[in-house]
């Protein structure tokens, strides 16, 4: 595992945990679909959130939520479409989030 893959991984540990301390069910880690992957589904006030987690270590290169194109939030759509459906809960309500992390591993994590 290389060095970004790591920081991904540690990130994604850190949202967990912060969605938890935020009143968050999570329904499911590393979701894949036949449309690809989704980091974390979710659930908070009866509404099912499709989050995507970003860690960067500085913002430098911009921040992680700007990582993620039109391309990926239509591949987002479409997992989400697949998930409700496969679980007949299409009309639930549901929204897409970006959880942004800056952490340079030294200091507090930034969300």
């Amino acid at each position: 595992m290389n060095a970004t893959q790591e920081l991904g991984k540690r990130g994604e540990v850190l949202a967990w945990n912060f969605l938890r301390g935020q009143s968050y069910k999570i329904l499911e880690k590393n979701f894949r679909g036949h449309f690809g992957e989704v980091d974390v589904i979710a659930e908070k006030n009866g509404t099912i959130v499709f989050l995507e987690i970003k860690t960067r270590r500085s913002d430098r290169f911009g921040l992680p939520a700007e990582a993620v194109d039109w391309r990926k939030q239509e591949k987002l759509a479409r997992i989400a479409e697949s998930f409700l459906q496969s679980r007949r809960q299409e009309n639930r309500a549901a929204r897409f989030d970006i959880l942004s992390i800056l952490w340079d591993g030294k200091e507090e994590p930034q969300f």
